[in-house]
């Protein structure tokens, strides 16, 4: 049976969704159908627009924000000595949530990974080493996830700041490895950044 073709097209966008396929895809579109108020599927499309149209990367730290610069980077109360390299957005949620560490943080917005054709270039680095020309800065703390991608764009980023007279720390061992920041529980990431070690 062939799909109306707004059910047809619903499906194909919602199977663009990382995580959603043919047959969850086909649920959501239903559901969106059959079930959901006109209201509410208005404030959805509205929501989706907005996020695409209002929000952009922080020029400072590459994290997702409204204002420019972003609420951290604007924060006069943060320590200003010490930046946590994170892959992603959700990495800087993840750690915010301990409401313990109040530094600084620089959003790669992804991770070296030859394999899929993503290298140093293609990631937020270089205004990572220009933010790091600031004689305010003292610590880097690598806080990559511990995926062979995570640790290989550590150990990337740790070589180009050998010459750099700034402490490079790693977060501890206390994630799992193959794990993701966004998974861990705030004891864990606290117990991982408190950890950390120097790594040059």
């Amino acid at each position: 049976m062939q799909y109306p073709d707004s059910i047809s097209k619903l499906i194909e966008s919602f199977s663009k969704l990382p995580g959603i396929g043919p047959k969850s895809a086909e649920r959501l579109a239903f559901y969106v159908a059959n079930k959901m108020k006109e209201e509410d599927v208005l404030n959805f499309a509205k929501s989706l627009v907005a996020v695409k149209r209002e929000l952009m990367k922080c020029p400072i730290c590459g994290n997702l924000t409204d204002k420019n610069p972003c609420v951290i980077c604007r924060d006069t109360n943060r320590d200003k000595s010490i930046i946590a390299v994170v892959e992603e957005n959700k990495d800087v949620i993840a750690i915010e949530k301990m409401k313990e560490y109040r530094g600084l943080y620089h959003v790669l917005n992804g991770v070296i990974s030859p394999i899929n054709g993503v290298g140093p270039q293609d990631i937020n680095i270089p205004s990572l080493l220009e933010r790091l020309k600031n004689d305010e800065i003292k610590e880097v703390i690598l806080a990559t996830n511990t995926t062979i991608e995570g640790e290989s764009t550590a150990m990337y980023i740790a070589k180009l700041l050998e010459k750099i007279d700034i402490s490079v720390t790693r977060i501890a061992r206390g994630l799992p490895v193959g794990g993701g920041l966004e998974y861990a529980d705030e004891v864990t990431l606290l117990k991982a950044l408190e950890g950390r070690r120097e790594i040059k």
